[in-house]
């Protein structure tokens, strides 16, 4: 597979008429070829409408669906060990794949595996019209700077009526669970915030009184219920009878794990077909401060979930963290099975840390087998943080690519 895999990603041509470049790059004791092109553009697929779900940090489905094809077979087990928003569940299950995943953060189960489990619209709508919402009662906490009253009394309302379901939640109610975590803050009136950031990142108390202030806004009312039932439509819009056979199908069997990547004794030895994973990088990301309005919805230590995620300040750090993750990830792949790990650009492009992830993989005894450097430009999102395209921050998906021996 190995040779066939060098053949097809230099023969691979972009939507512009390009055609692979290829250079070999030495990292440590590793000589490796670096294949150089735009593999897979948002142009070249729209992705599901079920991907739509906020998290910063996260790649593109085309980015996993690119491996997942290329790699594996239907039925064959797909595992992210940096899970965030569960995009390679997802996609993995979309295309007919088992599927597990973990991730230090517990929001991550409860924005992924719900999409293994689409309900009907109508389910949501008559779910929904059975939940109390006009109590009149306040959180515990001050969020008089995000939320109109009558909004907050429905959010608090609804994390009740969640926090009470608990283990007896169905399907319907942890959709429910999942879309309204991802309604809590926004800047369009699609969320049930006032202005505010984009909804990857809540911002604190006193940012948002400033913001509220400069913008000389005062929350208005939103109704939760309606927004809830707006983007469970927009979620579930592009699913065909096919594909949501595929997602409850993979959901029969899927493995949301919470915890430590390198060490998952839940996920059998010798068991995973292709793991696909962008893990954390350095510090530049702050996932439980930038949850923490999303952690309170959900009954959660935002502070304990930062005290068990990496943020490593400096790569030699990060290098030991992924040193153990790699273990791990030798001992649950099996004979012949793949590792995309994927690691982009971090300190404004100074770093490149494919060329470090090649021999920590070689160390664990894995077999490098190349690194797909795919160019592309910026999503809008970033253009709201005053980042150009190719200038800034991760300006490509630099994927190294791993092989353990048959």
């Amino acid at each position: 597979m190995s040779g066939t895999l060098d053949r097809y990603l230099r023969q691979c041509v972009a939507v512009d008429g390009g055609r692979t470049e290829v250079e070999s790059v030495r990292c440590g004791g590793e000589s490796v070829p670096r294949y150089i092109n735009e593999f897979w553009t948002s142009r070249q697929r729209q992705a599901s409408s079920i991907h739509e779900v906020s998290y910063r940090a996260c790649f593109k489905p085309q980015l996993p669906r690119f491996f997942i094809r290329l790699l594996t077979s239907a039925g064959d087990l797909v595992y992210d060990p940096f899970s965030g928003r569960g995009t390679t569940a997802v996609e993995g299950a979309l295309l007919g794949r088992r599927v597990a995943a973990n991730d230090a953060n517990p929001l991550s189960a409860i924005l992924a595996a719900p999409r293994l489990e689409p309900p009907a619209l109508d389910e949501v709508e008559a779910r929904l019209s059975a939940i109390p919402r006009d109590t009149g009662e306040r959180a515990e906490i001050d969020l008089s700077m995000f939320y109109h009253e009558r909004t907050e009394a429905e959010i608090v309302a609804l994390r009740r009526y969640l926090m009470e379901r608990g283990k007896s939640a169905d399907p319907v109610d942890r959709w429910i669970r999942m879309t309204a975590t991802t309604r809590l803050t926004g800047h369009s009136k699609g969320f049930f915030s006032v202005y505010t950031l984009p909804p990857n990142q809540a911002v604190s108390p006193e940012s948002q009184r400033r913001i509220n202030q400069k913008r000389n806004q005062c929350p208005d009312y939103r109704d939760t219920h309606a927004l809830i039932l707006k983007k469970s439509r927009a979620l579930l819009k592009d699913l065909t009878e096919a594909e949501r056979r595929s997602l409850r199908e993979a959901g029969k069997s899927a493995l949301f794990l919470t915890g430590d990547a390198a060490s998952t004794p839940s996920i059998p030895s010798g068991s995973v077909a292709l793991t696909v994973t962008s893990p954390p990088f350095l510090d530049v990301v702050q996932y439980a401060r930038d949850n923490w309005l999303r952690c309170w919805f959900n009954g959660l230590d935002a502070g304990a979930i930062a005290a068990g995620i990496t943020t490593a300040r400096t790569v030699g750090e990060w290098e030991r963290v992924m040193e153990e993750v790699f273990s791990e990830l030798h001992r649950i792949t099996r004979p012949g099975g793949w590792i995309a790990f994927e690691v982009g650009e971090v300190r404004n492009g100074s770093i490149a840390l494919d060329e470090h992830v090649v021999p920590l993989g070689a160390a664990s005894g894995l077999i490098p087998a190349g690194i797909v450097l795919n160019r592309q430009c910026f999503t809008k999102t970033s253009n709201i943080w005053g980042v150009a395209n190719n200038a800034r921050g991760t300006n490509t998906n630099r994927i190294v690519l791993f092989r353990k021996d048959v």
